[in-house]
Order: C-alpha cells, then sequence, then structure tokens
C-alpha cells in the first residue's frame, strides 16, 4: 500500500552468500517473503493467485486501521522522546488518514463505507477512534518516550543462496545500550489462542534469520505486541532454531518453485477460507481455477522479483 511505500532505514545484506548445500536449479521464486511463505502453507493456490497472478484484493477495514497505526507509531517515533505522547501519535493518525485518502481513494472508500454517517462533522472520528483505542492500548503496554529505536519499518534482502533472498519489513528494531536486540512487531488484532501461536512466531524467527544473516548476532528477544488484546508474545531465539526456520524456507522455495513448473497448486481448504478473496476462483468450493499463467522464459530472477514484490 502506498503508506508504507516509504519505508525507512533500507538495508541490504551483502555480505553473506552461501553455495553447494542447497540445489539452486529451480529458478522461481529467488525471492520469498514472511507473508508470501505463509500464504504457501496456508493454501498453495492462494500463493498462487497472490504472487503470480497477481488478482487484486479490496484490503479490509481491519487492515487499513493497521496500517494507519503502523503509520502512527512510525511517525511519533520520528520526534524527540519528550514529543511522544498519545497526542502526538494521534496527530499523525489523522495525517495518516490524510494521506490514504490522497493516495488511495479506493482504500479510503473501504472505512468511508463502514463508518456510515450522514454528518460530516462526525465521520471522521467515526473513522479514527477505533485506531485511536488501538494506540491508546500501545501506551499502556510501554513507554515510548523511555528508548530510542534503532530503526522503523526497516526494510530488508537478505541472501540465502546465490540465486535466492529472503526479504520484508520489519516494523522496529531496538538496540539497547549494552547491543542487546530486539525485533518488534505490532498487530493491530487479537492475541492467537494457545496453540495457534506457530505462525506468527514463524514470521517473527523469518525476521530474526534475516537479522542474523545480515549481521552475525542472533537477536535476543523477538516481541509481537498485540494491541487489539493487549497481550505480547515475546521469544528468546536460538541458532538451531534460525537454522530450522532457514532449512524450512529454502524447502518452501524448492515446493513453490516445483509447483511453477508443474502448474499445480493446489487448493487447501480451511476455516481461514471464510476470509479468501478467491472462493469464487477455488476449486475447494466448486468454482472452477483460473488457468495457470506462464511465467516469462526470459531473466528467470528479474521475473521472480517482479512476480515476488509485494513483500508486506
Amino acid at each position: 500500500m502506498a503508506l508504507r511505500s516509504g519505508r525507512l532505514h533500507l538495508l541490504k545484506g551483502g555480505s553473506y552468500r552461501r553455495t553447494g548445500r542447497h540445489p539452486t536449479s529451480t529458478p522461481f521464486p529467488a525471492h520469498l517473503s514472511a507473508s508470501r511463505a505463509n500464504d504457501f502453507l496456508t493454501c498453495p493456490l492462494l500463493f498462487r493467485y497472490r504472487s503470480i497472478d497477481r488478482l487484486p484484493e479490496q484490503p479490509s477495514a481491519a487492515a487499513l486501521r493497521g496500517t494507519l497505526v503502523h503509520r502512527a507509531l512510525e511517525v511519533m517515533f520520528s520526534l524527540p522522546s519528550r514529543d511522544r505522547s498519545v497526542a502526538t501519535a494521534n496527530a499523525a493518525l489523522a495525517d495518516a488518514w490524510v494521506e490514504l485518502a490522497a493516495a488511495e481513494p479506493d482504500s479510503a472508500a473501504v472505512l468511508l463505507a463502514e463508518a456510515d454517517v450522514d454528518e460530516p462533522d462526525e465521520l471522521l472520528e467515526r473513522i479514527l477512534e477505533p485506531a485511536r483505542t488501538l494506540l491508546d492500548t500501545y501506551f499502556g503496554m510501554e513507554d515510548p518516550t523511555r528508548f530510542d529505536p534503532h530503526a522503523m519499518e526497516m526494510a530488508f534482502d537478505v541472501p540465502l543462496l546465490d540465486a535466492f533472498s529472503i526479504r520484508g519489513f520489519v516494523d522496529r528494531i531496538d538496540i539497547a545500550p549494552t547491543g542487546e536486540v530486539r525485533i518488534v512487531d505490532y498487530k493491530t488484532g487479537r492475541a492467537p489462542g494457545a496453540g495457534f501461536e506457530s505462525k506468527a512466531m514463524f514470521q517473527m524467527r523469518f525476521y530474526a534469520l534475516a537479522w542474523w544473516r545480515m549481521t552475525g548476532a542472533i537477536p535476543e528477544q523477538l516481541r509481537l505486541m498485540y494491541l487489539g488484546s493487549n497481550e505480547s508474545l515475546t521469544y528468546a531465539p536460538q541458532e538451531q532454531d534460525l537454522l530450522a526456520t532457514e532449512r524450512k524456507v529454502l524447502a518452501l522455495r524448492d515446493a513453490i518453485g516445483a509447483s511453477a513448473q508443474s502448474g499445480v497448486f493446489v487448493a487447501k481448504a480451511s476455516r481461514l477460507c471464510d476470509w479468501c478473496s478467491f472462493r469464487d476462483r477455488c476449486p475447494a468450493w466448486g468454482s472452477i481455477p483460473l488457468p495457470m499463467p506462464a511465467l516469462p522464459a526470459a531473466d528467470p530472477e528479474a521475473t521472480a522479483l517482479t512476480l515476488l514484490e509485494d513483500v508486506d
């Protein structure tokens, strides 16, 4: 989304390369993000429709509020520590809405439709009030005046093989004066129930793997902040965890490449189908899938970059 395109602190892994330990014959994909990896794990056909067909999806109101909250926190942390308050965060939230409305009117229309009020004076309040509640929760979870983040909305693109890298955006990196590293991700929904944390923690281990391969240091803590339920999940990764994550990512890369070569991306039905944008094109729901588009033959690495450039 447009509000996420101006992310700060672009870091690109350049020193880490590995050859000879994993096959590199499959040219697709050349890049993979945690979100697209989770798509494939959830449903290979979902991955195909998002990453290869690139079918349009209307963002949900909840996702758009999350974008506004992320932007407000990013702007707030750009201020001197003494100025980081609920008031400045709410001002940044209002500015983020103005940016969204100007840059993406179709997305703004989703929030306008949800507000469903006729009085102009009530409209902005109705749109922003749920997001303000999330910001209030954030301030109850930590005091942003007591530390300065090392990076906000940090982009990374880190090679694991000569022709394959992991990429994405990290909400926040904190580095203590004594050198300990904490990776923080904001979630505007509720914390998962017991036994359902693995998907979220895969994303965090993915980020920790990227940091490790960029810097040679394993983060001391991974923290997921669930603003929708005022809860945090924390985890201290170990080297064996990140090696296992790397093996999983490389195995996913091979599985995606094999599906791309065969043209078969299997539909996997689950309760998540209730929120899927592509049920009317899914054989698991009695529909005929779209024909598999041909992957461009020229420059396979550039092709994969184009197809997977949406890196959440």
